[in-house]
């Protein structure tokens, strides 16, 4: 089956998290992804980042389920940047692709000539997408940058915790993942671009300038107001009532976007006294008194378990729901429904197969489709000649 990105092919000099995610998605979409590997390091730092790790038949699994969650789709070929070999390996590759992605120190590329520079001045058809830390440009330009150190820089982590809790990370690496999203946006957009003009350019992408502009509604209530956002748990800071409840059996979710969804609320749970107060009947009522409201409905839940204040929400349509584990949310019938774990063929595995997160993106024309399992380091090198015969030009 043919994918939207069929007949693209993409050169993947990324590694860890941002740029694989990028790559991924090209490759979920119908590219031809090479990764290129280090022989010295042993190819992709996330490939050590186990336990744990796929189990195979050598004993010496470099499949990470970290590497795995962001490098399937993808063939694997070795080399090494510093030599003339390698170098000459990654320009004939570039020679024929589409797209270059790279999360080097910026510059970085120079001293070997696979830099933007001169990779587009040879082929200007290329599209060339540089991630790093801070940017090209700026007076933060050679820092080294991690998903983690993007979060602090950033101010999410500002955001992130209890109140009287210290600064807090998202518990994945949503600065590199968001990143790699900005990344495959503006390469599908400058591939449009190339394919009406013939003209490739060069994308400089930061983690810190994707983590900054997905401060949504707090960074603009910052501008708005020039007041700091502060940490507030799990309430948000635009709308009341829209937190973490405790139950008599649990905790769940209450998401009230709306005054009607709050009559809503206060009618499912027997207290129109709530819905009758003036000092709660607009959302911005209820956020000058926040604390008021919240404490009032933690009463009424804490009264009632979980299961039946869900019920009663729902059939009462107000927004409420469960927190799930991971483990739970991935067994759900919803998430088994609609694909939320592959369960992919791995020759190179003691299990002969791996369980990979799905992609969510559902087409009704070219679907995404898992072409190639995570790949063992170097697997792909002594056949890349007949990987590039056989794509879709």
């Amino acid at each position: 089956m043919v994918g939207a990105l069929d007949g693209l092919l993409v050169l993947d000099l990324s590694r860890i998290l941002a740029g694989p995610t990028a790559t991924q998605l090209l490759g979920d979409l119908g590219a031809t992804v090479i990764k290129i590997e280090n022989p010295k390091t042993g190819g992709d730092d996330t490939r050590s980042w186990g336990p744990p790790s796929a189990e195979t038949p050598d004993g010496k699994s470099d499949l990470s389920a970290y590497f795995m969650a962001a490098n399937r789709n993808k063939y694997s070929v070795a080399a090494d940047l510093s030599t003339q070999e390698g170098q000459a390996l990654v320009r004939s590759i570039a020679s024929q692709a589409d797209v270059v992605i790279e999360n080097y120190k910026p510059d970085g590329l120079v001293k070997y000539g696979l830099d933007h520079a001169t990779l587009c001045a040879a082929h200007p058809e290329l599209v060339y997408c540089s991630i790093s830390g801070f940017g090209q440009t700026g007076p933060e330009r050679d820092r080294a940058g991690y998903d983690l150190m993007a979060q602090g820089f950033g101010g999410i982590m500002s955001l992130t915790g209890d109140p009287d809790g210290p600064p807090m990370k998202v518990g994945v690496g949503i600065a590199d993942v968001m990143c790699g999203m900005y990344a495959t946006i503006g390469i599908l957009a400058a591939l449009r671009h190339r394919d009406a003009t013939g003209e490739g350019q060069h994308i400089d992408l930061a983690l810190v300038d994707s983590q900054i502009a997905w401060l949504i509604n707090e960074g603009t209530n910052f501008l708005a107001s020039g007041q700091e956002p502060v940490r507030r748990g799990n309430a948000h800071p635009n709308i009341v009532p829209y937190d973490v409840f405790a139950t008599k059996d649990g905790h769940i979710i209450l998401a009230v976007g709306n005054d009607r969804q709050f009559r809503a609320f206060c009618a499912a749970m027997d207290r129109p006294d709530l819905a009758d107060a003036p000092e709660f009947a607009t959302n911005p009522d209820r956020i000058a008194n926040r604390d008021a409201i919240s404490a009032a409905i933690s009463e009424t839940l804490a009264a009632r378990h979980s299961a039946e204040i869900l019920e009663l929400l729902q059939n009462a349509g107000v927004p409420a729901g469960p927190i799930h584990t991971v483990g739970e949310a991935l067994n759900t019938a919803q998430a088994k429904s609609r694909g939320a774990v592959l369960d992919v063929p791995h020759p190179d595995t003691v299990a002969g197969r791996v369980e990979l997160l799905g992609n969510p993106l559902k087409f009704s024309k070219t679907p995404v489709t898992v072409r190639q399992p995570p790949p063992r380091f170097g697997a792909d090198t002594d056949r890349l000649a007949q990987i590039l015969g056989a794509r879709r030009r």
